[in-house]
């Protein structure tokens, strides 16, 4: 039995053994396809994270492409806003450039002219508007230290100019005094005349460059101050004084006595050199309760309203007074009244005339007045006040003169002067022969101009307005 189960197992187990190595290689087959399933499980799964990832890469960049393209709409709308921008500030800088400046530069010297404002003040930004601002002030701040130093140069070098020839002015007048006492020639007292012009021309230079006007007085009748300022003008002989002062008497006091001269040297020119030549400029003296007034009508042109405005300014001393912008030729005679009339206290003023010209009027105040002494004579040619018996001044064709200062008495180491010709009268008859000259050459040389000139005398010389 044991043999048989023996023999049974024998050839069972070689039955078995090929079915075990099958199996055996079934087992392996089925592990190899186990492990390859499971390596396909994991490429599949290897493969469906890559597909995610991949779907999530799609995704990632669709949107980054979106984002792309939203920031090249943006750019190009701020590349659009930028460009308008640019143009904006291009036309606003030469807008500044062309308009602003020069009305601003403008404005510096004439305050009543506008200024533009920036062509869009809503607009541009605050940067924008903030630098238009910077570049106008700092222009202007140039531009006044420039103007602030040529005009300080300007007026030294005036000023310097002005004192020499004034000097040597007034040696001329000293020596044409001299010479007036012992030779008698007419053309001597044109001469003279001729030199009181451009005394008083120099005269209003030294004021404006900042210098004394060069002169002193004692204590002047305001008749005689008149008279004065008349005699300082080419157009003297249209020239019309009515006094009608209740104090014959009245003087301006000797510091304001020159300056008051001068301004009324140029009121006057200005009139006679503002209207035709045949017209008359009417001169009137009053005298009020607090003070006295001097009023100028002339029938010429007339000024504008802006022309009285500025002129205006410059009396009252108001406006700025720039020697670079007083013209070529300079018209000087507003500005020059109106310093005088700031340094030393009195005041002037300009309006329509109702003779159709201009207005001009001269107000002395009761502090600048007084009264000379009642035993010094009167200048013969001073105008009487009107209702004392005496008539009124009218200065025809007669050249007005100065009142003669007393003959100088020379140095003793002085140089003998010069022998007088033959028939040479005394200083006392060569004084009373000019007079009588005076009016009788004057007179037959406007007889003879009449005669040659229908049309009338000839108009004025040339005379500096303000």
């Amino acid at each position: 039995m044991v043999e048989i189960v023996l023999a049974l197992l024998a050839g069972a187990a070689l039955t078995a053994g090929p079915l075990l190595w099958s199996a055996r290689r079934a087992t392996r087959a089925a592990r190899a396809a186990a492990r390859r399933a499971t390596e396909a499980d994991h490429r599949a799964e290897g493969a469906e994270v890559r597909a995610r990832a991949a779907e999530d890469r799609a995704r990632t960049g669709e949107e980054r492409a979106r984002a792309a393209e939203a920031r090249a709409h943006s750019a190009e709308a701020r590349c659009t806003l930028a460009e308008a921008r640019l143009a904006a500030a291009v036309r606003e800088f030469t807008h500044l450039a062309h308009e602003r400046l020069p009305a601003a530069a403008t404005a510096l010297t004439h305050p009543r002219t506008p200024v533009p404002g920036p062509l869009d003040s809503t607009g541009g930004g605050e940067e924008l508007q903030h630098a238009l601002e910077s570049v106008l002030a700092a222009a202007l701040r140039a531009a006044l230290a420039e103007r602030e130093r040529t005009d300080a140069a300007a007026r030294a070098a005036l000023r310097g100019s002005a004192s020499k020839i004034q000097a040597l002015l007034i040696q001329v007048r000293s020596l044409l005094e001299e010479i007036q006492l012992s030779v008698d020639d007419p053309r001597l007292l044109a001469l003279d005349f001729r030199n009181e012009l451009t005394l008083r021309r120099v005269q209003s230079l030294a004021v404006l460059s900042g210098a004394w006007p060069g002169m002193t007085r004692e204590d002047s009748p305001l008749a005689e101050l008149c008279v004065g300022a008349q005699s300082r003008v080419a157009g003297y002989a249209r020239i019309e004084i009515t006094n009608h002062l209740r104090e014959p008497r009245l003087a301006v006091a000797a510091r304001a006595a020159e300056p008051v001269a001068i301004a009324l040297a140029e009121i006057l020119g200005n009139a006679t050199a503002y209207s035709h030549p045949e017209t008359r400029v009417v001169v009137s003296l009053e005298q009020g309760s607090s003070g006295a007034l001097v009023v100028v009508d002339d029938m010429g042109v007339g000024m504008e309203p802006d022309q009285l405005e500025r002129a205006g300014d410059l009396l009252d001393g108001q406006a700025e007074v720039l020697l670079t912008e007083l013209g070529d030729p300079p018209q000087a005679g507003f500005a020059v009244i109106g310093l005088l009339c700031r340094q030393f206290g009195f005041g002037c003023r300009v309006e329509p005339s109702p003779y159709g010209g201009v207005r001009a009027i001269l107000r002395l105040p009761a502090e600048l007045l007084t009264l000379t002494d009642p035993a010094a004579p009167l200048s013969a040619l001073a105008p009487r006040p009107v209702g004392q018996g005496a008539p009124v001044f009218d200065a025809g064709d007669a050249l007005p003169t100065r009142k003669r200062r007393a003959p100088r008495v020379p140095r003793q180491d002085a140089p003998s002067p010069l022998p007088a010709p033959a028939g040479t009268t005394t200083p006392d008859r060569a004084r009373s022969a000019w007079s009588a000259l005076q009016s009788g050459t004057a007179a037959g040389r406007s007889a003879a101009d009449r005669t040659a000139s229908p049309e009338g005398p000839a108009a004025p010389e040339g005379v500096e307005h303000p």
